[in-house]
């Protein structure tokens, strides 16, 4: 099971509405804007989001979209299956659909042992856990990224 690009913008977007407080409402083009993101994409993504309950999109003056939950509610599994598919969990560790039964990929069963905990890790994993953790390394990037010759 390989995650595509949409799943870390995703991600990224969430983290940042996050950090901007649940009621605040933005546009699309503002989060991607933000965050160096394609529009049409995240805007499709926003869409997925919205139909699966993780994002509230608002239509007339206050447009745009916002948390429809409070981090802390929103499992890292619900938002990866709402970009990626509900047989997320099925698919192989190389290709973007199940291995046959018939001929398995070579890690197939080393896989299948280890996809219950990356299940139950995604399961268990905030949105909220992941603002913190990003916050954290944010903090340390500064001290652990080579100084620019100037």
């Amino acid at each position: 099971m390989k995650l595509n690009r949409e799943s870390e913008y995703g991600i990224r977007a969430l983290i940042f509405l996050a950090r901007q407080g649940r009621e605040r409402v933005l546009m699309a083009s503002t989060v991607a804007q933000e965050q160096d993101l394609p529009q049409g994409f995240l805007a499709k993504i926003f869409q997925k989001l919205t139909r699966h309950g993780v994002l509230r999109s608002y239509r007339g003056k206050q447009r745009g979209y916002a948390l429809a939950r409070p981090p802390e509610e929103i499992a890292l599994k619900e938002v990866v299956e709402a970009i990626e598919g509900p047989d997320l969990m099925d698919r192989c560790i190389f290709w973007s659909n199940r291995c046959p039964t018939s001929t398995p990929c070579l890690l197939h069963e080393w896989y299948k042992e280890i996809k219950p905990q990356f299940d139950q890790m995604l399961s268990q994993t905030t949105l909220a856990a992941v603002v913190q953790q990003e916050a954290s390394l944010s903090a340390l990037r500064p001290a652990i990224e080579p100084k620019q010759a100037g």
